[in-house]
């Protein structure tokens, strides 16, 4: 606002001299040609008869002022003035109009030409102070006008600053409380193309840091809901392998040992490669035959299985083990599912691989009843046990970073599929 005020205050200034000063001028001029005019029409009423001492008829003077005729010895012969012709009708006797000023009043002297002689000089003049007059009142019209042009302009200032404020403060109000943790705050558009620049750039920059949190916080969820049930098995088999007599052969359980740590690493290298989906240096992920990956799932889980006296049921239907799938990808899917029936379900545990229309599925189904809402199922969070909810959410973004699909089949029993895009190998 005050840029613009200081814009226009300046304008007016560099407007309002030249007026001024054009306003004195024409005033002043205009006062000057009038005497002149007057003068003039005095000289019409002086004949050849001047000479001889004839009276004179003189025309009005203007208002407040006088006129007067004087011969060329420089005395008052008619009309009112000084005795004494002064310097501006001495001047005019040489024969031509002279204008000036005499103390506090306008002169304008004419000479009366007679027979290409002069005869008289006729005077007119008027009180400087009239003409000041009319020149203060045109300063002070072109002062109103100046002060309500201003007026005018801080009015239209302020109605713009506030325009382009007020956006800026909801700018302003919206880092705040993207500070303050309101990640959800978004900056709306206002209209000004600039500020709206501003404001997507701002939207663009939260949505990505919120992104980047987002991962950051599920990476250590995942992590740490992930690398839990591997790190227990290597911690029992471990346990179990100090128990053993003196002297027996250890080999067996390092094998084991190796075999959690080798998954282990998977997991790990799984749970980064799901953090970094969607980037450009996501890496591509390693492909094997499902009928592996299927017997290692299985080695993993029977003895889990077998501890809580259930069963567990793997098996591959003609033509769908052959087929390429990501490895690593699927085997933790196959852990998660695995591991939610033995938590959560009942009975006998099935995994079935099965080809379906040009891709694979596999079904893992146990003898229970789903007890969550199917359509929550998926949420993080949603648990109808003691779990911490997070494991089927992880297995569905896992499946649908490799391309493929993670759905609930079948409530009783409870039944979930994974369908993932591959080629007989």
């Amino acid at each position: 606002m005050r840029v613009a005020v200081s814009a226009v205050l300046v304008a007016l200034v560099l407007l309002a001299g030249p007026l001024a000063w054009v306003i004195h001028r024409s005033f002043f001029e205009d006062e000057r040609g009038a005497l002149e005019r007057t003068a003039l029409a005095a000289t019409v009423t002086v004949g050849p008869e001047f000479a001889s001492g004839d009276a004179l008829e003189l025309t009005p003077p203007r208002p407040g002022g006088k006129l007067g005729v004087y011969d060329l010895a420089s005395r008052l012969r008619a009309g009112s003035g000084g005795p004494v012709a002064d310097r501006v009708t001495r001047e005019a006797a040489g024969g031509r109009a002279v204008s000036g000023r005499t103390g506090a009043d306008l002169v304008v002297a004419v000479p009366v030409v007679s027979e290409e002689k002069v005869i008289a000089v006729v005077r007119a003049t008027v009180p400087a102070r009239s003409v000041w007059t009319r020149v203060l009142w045109g300063w002070a019209l072109l002062l109103g006008v100046t002060l309500a042009a201003l007026a005018t302009a801080v009015l239209v200032a302020r109605r713009q600053a506030r325009a382009l404020s007020t956006p800026v403060e909801a700018l302003s109000r919206t880092a705040r409380a993207i500070a303050d943790g309101d990640l959800g705050a978004r900056a709306a558009p206002c209209g000004i193309t600039e500020l709206d620049q501003l404001a997507n750039s701002q939207n663009s920059m939260v949505e990505r840091l919120t992104q980047l949190l987002r991962r950051e916080r599920d990476f250590s969820a995942n992590a740490s809901h992930q690398l839990r049930t591997p790190l227990t098995g290597l911690q029992l088999g471990l346990e179990a392998a100090r128990q053993l007599p003196p002297g027996s052969d250890l080999r067996p359980a390092l094998r084991e040992a190796l075999e959690t740590a080798r998954h282990l690493e998977e997991t790990v290298e799984e749970v980064l490669r799901l953090a970094r989906s969607g980037t450009e240096d996501e890496p591509p992920l390693p492909r094997e035959a499902l009928v592996r990956v299927l017997e290692r799932a299985e080695s993993r889980w029977h003895g889990a299985l077998a501890a809580a006296g259930r069963r567990l049921e793997v098996r591959s239907q003609p033509g769908a083990g052959s087929f390429e799938v990501p490895g690593r990808t699927t085997a933790q899917i196959l852990d998660v599912l695995i591991d939610n029936a033995l938590r959560h379900g009942r009975g006998a545990t099935s995994v079935t691989a099965r080809e379906a229309a040009g891709a694979v599925a596999v079904d893992v189904a146990d003898e229970g009843t789903l007890t969550l809402d199917p359509g929550t199922v998926f949420a993080r969070g949603g648990t109808g046990g003691s779990g911490t909810g997070i494991g089927l959410a992880v297995a569905r973004e896992l499946a649908e970073a490799a391309g493929g699909r993670l759905s609930l089949r079948g409530a009783e029993p409870t039944t979930f599929t994974l369908l993932l895009p591959g080629a007989q190998g």
